[in-house]
């Protein structure tokens, strides 16, 4: 059953990425700005937040040894997955 429970959340936390990034487009925030804006939130995440599940303590092990060039890169590769998985559903 916890396994359920895991999927679940990153689930959940997949789709909650996902409304920030497509209501940033629609005010007209640009690729790059998102990026960026996802990087800070990185940095804060992995400074303030214990990560749920194993998949976020994945990342979460990445983003701590990334260079500054591998976490932007990271973080657009995370915003492609979830554009590429929400246009999959629809």
């Amino acid at each position: 059953m916890e396994n359920i429970k895991t999927i679940e959340n990153f689930n959940k936390w997949k789709k909650t990425l996902h409304k920030i990034i497509n209501t940033s487009e629609k005010v007209g925030v640009n690729e790059e700005t998102i990026a960026n804006i996802g990087k800070k939130f990185g940095d804060f995440l992995e400074k303030n937040v214990d990560p749920e599940n194993r998949e976020q303590r994945l990342i979460k092990e990445l983003w701590s040894v990334g260079t500054e060039e591998e976490k932007k890169a990271l973080t657009n590769m995370l915003i492609k997955m979830i554009e590429t998985e929400h246009h999959s559903i629809h």
